[in-house]
């Protein structure tokens, strides 16, 4: 990984407010360096410019750090990053907040084992890659994260049996997504929508915070 990528890492941390560490910076790097080096027999993304990996992959999934932070503030928690591909944001959670035990579910054996393989790399004891339908998941998670993933309805019906007692949907979407949020079923709310900013890239970004609510 270059210079470049390091600077382009730590300016783009600054920009969100963030402390890393240089140990967590390192472990980024790190992370960004197995996907290009797995991604040649996995395709586990299909940009393969290291800049673009930073803005699209790391910064992008970076802006979810301290939203989950001030949800969670500080505390342990179980979280469960749905259809995470190469680990993103579930990689970069783990790494950044240690107080997360993060498990990384995917559909696609070769990327759960590749973020199995993150987490014995980069001795990250808090992360775990499954392969797996998240259907089938019923252990609680207190957060269920998804990036880019599937519609809203979809996400949280499939999601539901893992959602703990009292816990939240945490969706990364593109623009605001009116639509899908109307199509919500009756007993999942949204209790708020999260502008967020990339830096260095101009696009619309946010987050929707979703709980489910008793009904009747």
């Amino acid at each position: 990984m270059s210079v470049n990528l390091e600077a382009g890492l730590r300016s783009g941390a600054q920009a969100l407010g963030l402390a890393l560490s240089d140990a967590q910076i390192h472990h980024l790097l790190a992370y960004a360096a197995l996907i290009q080096k797995w991604n040649k027999v996995y395709n586990l993304t299909a940009l393969r410019d290291p800049a673009d990996m930073l803005t699209h992959h790391l910064l992008d999934s970076l802006t979810a750090i301290a939203p989950l932070f001030r949800h969670t503030q500080g505390q342990p928690t179980k979280v469960l990053d749905v259809g995470s591909g190469g680990g993103l944001p579930g990689v970069v959670l783990a790494i950044c907040m240690p107080e997360l035990n993060v498990t990384c579910v995917d559909t696609v054996a070769k990327k759960a084992a590749f973020v199995q393989q993150v987490a014995v790399s980069l001795k990250l004891p808090n992360l775990r890659g499954i392969h797996a339908r998240v259907e089938s998941l019923t252990d609680p998670y207190q957060v269920i994260c998804s990036r880019a993933f599937a519609s809203l309805p979809d996400f949280v019906t499939w999601s539901r049996s893992a959602l703990a007692e009292g816990g939240v949907w945490m969706a990364m979407k593109g623009k605001h997504p009116q639509g899908e949020i109307d199509a919500l079923p009756a007993d999942v709310s949204v209790f708020h929508v999260e502008p967020l900013t990339v830096p260095g890239l101009d696009v619309e970004r946010c987050m929707v915070w979703m709980r489910s609510v008793q009904t009747g």
